[in-house]
C-alpha cells in the first residue's frame, strides 16, 4: 500500500498564545537607548527618530522604536512650502495616525473618556519597530518610565503603563483596539493623584494600541509641572523645527542635562503576543498496513531476489518519513521521525504531526 487516505477525524485543530519580549536579544526590558545621527541628519529625520538598544555603529545594533512628534496645526515642524502655512513634517505625522486608528480625518484624539477626557491637536507617537514582534503588544505588560528634564527632585520620574488591569473590555476605534495609558505600573493605576491614573488637568496620558504596536502620548499631560507631569515642554510653535521626537527621547533616556534626572534609571518593560494556529495531523498504519517496502536495497540488482531471506516469510518496514498528499499526488507536507519505527504484522503504529501557522 503506498498512499492510505486520511479520515476527517485524522485532523484537530489547536490555538495556542503565546508571549515574549519586544526587544532584541530577548531581554525582558530595555534599560539603555541610543540613537543615529545620520538617521536623524537623514531625509527621515523631520519625521521620526529611530532609537537602538546599543550604539548604532555597533554589529549587533537594531531598531526598537521609533518616536515621532504629531500636530495637527504643523507646529514644531518647518512647512514644506513657505507659501502653504500649517502643512510640515508634523501634518503628516497627525493625519497618518488619525487614518490609521480613527479612521476618519474629521474625529479628534480624546485622552481618555469622552465626559472627562481632554481632546488635544498634538500628541507624541513611539511605534515599535516591526521586526521585534510578530502579532501584537501584549496589554498590562507596558511599564515606561520617563524622567523630568528639570532638576527639580519634586517632579521625579513618571512611571507609565495601560489601564488593561482596570477595564473588562477596551475602547474600540474602527476595528482598533485602544486601552488608555495611565500612571501606575502593569495595568493597574497609581491612585496617589487620580483614581483613573490620569494626569492632574489634561485627561490620560494617551492610548495604547496593541494590535498596530503603537503608544500615543498625550503631549498636554507630560507638559504638565508636578506631581501628575515631567514639563516635557513641547515646542508646538508653526513653521518651527521643535525636534520634539528628541524632547521625548531624552526623557526616556534620562540623557537630559544635569541634576536629579542623571541619577534616576528609566526602563522600558513591553511583552508581545502571538496566536500560533496549529494543525494536528494523526498518522495511522494498521497492523496489515506497510509492511512491504519497494526500497531497491532490498533487491540483489543482479538477480532481483529478495537479499535478507528472513523478511520473506517475516515482512518489516522501518519507516523514518512520512509524506502528505494531496488528490494530485503532489507532496505538501514532509514529517521526519526521531527514529526508525520497526513495522511488522504484530504491530501498529500511530504518528503525530504538528503543523503551525
Amino acid at each position: 500500500m503506498a498512499f492510505k487516505r486520511l479520515d476527517p477525524e485524522d485532523f484537530v485543530v489547536s490555538s495556542d498564545s503565546v508571549t515574549s519580549t519586544v526587544w532584541s536579544n530577548n531581554s525582558p526590558s530595555l534599560s539603555t537607548f541610543h540613537t543615529s545621527s545620520t538617521q536623524r541628519e537623514g531625509s527621515s529625520g523631520p519625521y521620526y527618530l529611530s532609537v537602538y538598544q546599543t550604539a548604532s555603529d555597533s554589529d549587533t545594533a537594531a531598531v526598537q522604536f521609533q518616536i515621532a512628534y504629531a500636530n495637527r496645526n504643523g507646529g514644531g515642524g518647518v512647512n514644506f512650502d513657505q507659501t502653504v502655512p500649517y502643512v510640515s513634517p508634523t501634518t503628516t505625522i497627525y493625519g497618518q495616525y488619525r487614518t490609521l486608528i480613527l479612521e476618519d480625518e474629521n474625529s479628534s484624539f480624546v485622552w481618555g473618556n469622552t465626559a472627562t477626557g481632554s481632546a488635544d491637536n498634538d500628541f507624541y507617537v513611539i511605534s515599535i519597530e516591526r521586526a521585534r514582534y510578530k502579532q501584537s503588544l501584549l496589554p498590562g505588560t507596558m511599564n515606561l518610565t520617563i524622567t523630568s528634564s528639570v532638576s527639580d527632585t519634586s517632579l521625579g520620574q513618571l512611571h507609565l503603563t495601560d489601564n488593561s488591569g482596570m477595564v473588562t473590555l477596551p475602547d474600540y476605534y474602527g476595528t482598533q483596539r485602544v486601552y488608555q495609558v495611565i500612571s501606575g505600573s502593569n495595568g493597574i493605576a497609581n491612585t496617589t493623584v487620580n483614581d483613573n491614573g490620569y494626569s492632574l488637568n489634561s485627561g490620560s496620558y494617551g492610548w495604547f494600541c496593541p494590535d498596530i504596536s503603537t503608544i500615543l502620548f498625550n503631549a498636554a499631560a507630560l507638559d504638565e509641572d508636578g506631581p501628575t507631569g515631567i514639563n516635557l515642554a513641547t515646542v508646538d510653535t508653526g513653521d518651527t523645527f521643535g525636534n520634539n521626537p528628541t524632547i521625548l527621547y531624552n526623557a526616556i533616556s534620562a540623557s537630559n542635562g544635569t541634576g536629579a534626572a542623571n541619577i534616576r534609571t528609566n526602563i522600558f518593560e513591553l511583552n508581545s503576543q502571538e496566536t500560533i494556529s496549529s494543525d494536528y495531523v494523526f498518522i495511522r498504519a494498521r497492523n496489515n498496513e506497510f509492511n512491504y517496502t519497494e526500497n531497491p536495497s532490498f533487491i540483489s540488482g543482479s538477480s532481483g531476489e529478495v537479499i535478507y531471506s528472513y523478511f520473506i516469510n517475516n515482512p518489516q518496514t522501518f519507516p523514518t518519513t512520512v509524506g502528505m498528499y494531496n488528490d494530485n499526488s503532489d507532496l505538501l507536507a514532509v514529517a521526519k521521525l526521531s527514529r526508525p519505527i520497526q513495522k511488522d504484522f504484530t504491530k501498529e503504529a500511530l504518528v503525530r504531526v504538528k503543523l503551525d501557522f
